[in-house]
């Protein structure tokens, strides 16, 4: 399995912990970036795009629980990275925390390298399965990713512009709750931020076994909207 095309960003406030796991990593054909605490992550994730990251929970000024609520919460590109914690915080309550935070996966330390590597590659192609998924099934419809094409019980259903962009953003980013400015900034032209309400009561319409009540096409609050597919 090659790893060559994954970026991985590795905070820790533990420098020689940092230097040794990015040795390591890259040694296993991962390209690294670290970061020292937070808001030096902060700063890295406006330069780049990353397929994972590892973050420590114990840091000064800002702690890596807080952090992954910041990147759960923040602009698309960032709000689907998979997050594995890597922190002496062992108890099963750090972990409930963790993973309430949006984790992936959590690890506690000390741990053997070897088996952090067979956590991120297991997150890392979780990912890709899900990226590669091309029909999702929500009731009696089912949507094509790739033709952008839904159909309910097989026959085709007629999509407006907005709806199909919009449809393809929620498609992209499944499981994930979206809001207005999530959506204006993945649509592909122009969208009046005030008009999303309307356009999602459209689209449940054709989505939803039961637009009233919907399952599919939900609304999260105070996070906006989100796709959960059966499939």
């Amino acid at each position: 399995m090659t790893m060559t095309k994954f970026h991985i960003l590795l905070v820790d406030d533990d420098e020689r912990l940092r230097d040794l796991l990015r040795k390591f990593l890259v040694e296993n054909d991962f390209f690294v970036s670290t970061a020292r605490d937070a808001a030096h992550a902060r700063e890295l994730m406006t330069l780049f795009v990353f397929d994972l990251m590892i973050l420590d929970v114990m840091m000064p000024e800002e702690d890596g629980f807080s952090l992954a609520e910041f990147i759960r919460s923040g602009p698309v590109r960032l709000k689907d990275t998979p997050i594995l914690f890597l922190t002496a915080m062992g108890e099963t309550e750090d972990k409930i925390t963790g993973l309430s935070h949006g984790a992936d996966d959590y690890l506690c330390k000390p741990f053997d390298p070897r088996e952090l590597l067979l956590r991120i590659r297991a997150v890392l192609k979780r990912g890709q399965s899900l990226d590669q998924k091309t029909t999702l099934s929500m009731g009696k419809t089912q949507y094509d990713l790739k033709t952008n094409r839904l159909t309910r019980n097989g026959v085709p259903i007629s999509l407006t512009t907005v709806e199909s962009c919009l449809l393809k953003i929620f498609a992209r980013h499944r499981g994930k709750a979206l809001n207005r400015e999530d959506l204006v900034a993945e649509y592909e032209g122009e969208l009046n931020p005030r008009t999303i309400d309307v356009q999602i009561t459209r689209l449940r319409r054709k989505v939803e076994d039961d637009p009233k009540i919907p399952r599919y096409l939900q609304t999260i609050r105070g996070k906006g909207y989100i796709l959960i597919p059966e499939t």
